[in-house]
């Protein structure tokens, strides 16, 4: 053996070593996060996927009962298919209205607006307010007695109708104190994207006489086209887990008119004790999301512009 091939011999060797040491302390750094995952995440994912198969009280004996959860949920369980449908109701009203509102507020808060940093502040302070805070307060606002309804009857002489107790209303209002809350985060998302827009492309559409809905349909809605495609997604993703609103506001009522998936699981879990049927719900709410968002990012190769 030549002293060449010795010497690319010993590099190797060492240079493996090296490796092998810097492996070990990276897993070292990372083994406190790492158990984190396995404690907190894993472990109770697992735990729930074996519980929906199970007849699971909170005390009690378990026993294995395979698939009846699931199938008792759709058949037997009077509170299961009008949480589905009122979640359905929830997202297909909250989601457009949203995009629309928060869209609509940063095309307004223009470049040429003043003050436009402090209006961004005023529309998302409502997004780090704590959600009990602001229901507390659309509470307060749409009781019969609350200040909405003295102001119309003293100012306009109408009597409002009791917006929390009847069940026509009732869900409007879940959907717009919702969207009141939430405006700000998509409103911040598509301001940003507005101002990256390339004022040459801007221009050029100008001069070829692209103005007013013109311009904002055939222009900058295709290159913001990437923002709307992630706000999209990430509110339909948190319309479908909504809980907090309709469980402060109006308590899931009347009946059941207003109480989404998320509080039937919650209902299930801890007031009835059915440990098993709420995690068998949660992992059919987990299915669903999962299959609108992979539909969504199949479609965003029709209507999501991507710069190259």
């Amino acid at each position: 053996m030549s002293a060449v091939s010795l010497t690319q011999r010993k590099r190797s060797s060492g240079g493996n070593a090296l490796r092998r040491i810097e492996s070990r302390q990276a897993l070292g750094f990372i083994s406190p996060a790492l158990a984190g995952l396995a404690l907190f995440t894993v472990f109770p994912v697992a735990l729930s996927i074996a519980m929906s198969f199970y007849d699971w009280p909170a005390y009690g004996d378990r026993e294995f009962i395979g698939l009846s959860n699931y199938v008792n949920l759709f058949t037997n369980n009077p509170d299961f298919i009008p949480a589905l449908r009122n979640t359905a109701v929830f997202t297909l009203l909250y989601v457009p209205l949203n995009l629309v509102v928060s869209l609509s507020l940063a095309l307004l808060l223009g470049p040429r607006i003043r003050g436009r940093s402090a209006f961004r502040v005023l529309f998302f302070i409502p997004v780090v307010t704590p959600i009990v805070a602001n229901v507390l307060v659309w509470k307060m606002l749409l009781q019969p007695r609350g200040l909405l309804n003295g102001v119309s009857t003293s100012v306009l002489g109408i009597q409002l109708p009791n917006f929390l107790a009847e069940p026509g209303w009732a869900m409007i209002m879940v959907v717009v104190m919702s969207v009141w809350a939430g405006m700000g985060y998509n409103m911040l998302i598509f301001s940003a994207a507005l101002e990256q827009l390339p004022e040459s492309v801007l221009e050029a559409a100008r001069v070829d006489g692209a103005h007013g809905a013109r311009m904002l349909f055939r222009i900058v809605l295709p290159l913001i086209s990437p923002a709307i495609f992630f706000a999209t997604v990430m509110t339909m993703i948190t319309a479908m887990q909504v809980f907090a609103q309709p469980q402060l506001l109006t308590g899931g009522g009347p009946g059941n008119s207003t109480m989404p998936l998320v509080m039937f699981i919650y209902n299930e879990a801890f007031t009835f004790q059915r440990m098993g049927v709420a995690a068998a719900a949660a992992w059919i709410l987990f299915a669903a999301i999962i299959t609108l968002t992979a539909f969504q990012f199949r479609a965003q190769k029709r209507w999501v512009h991507y710069e190259h």
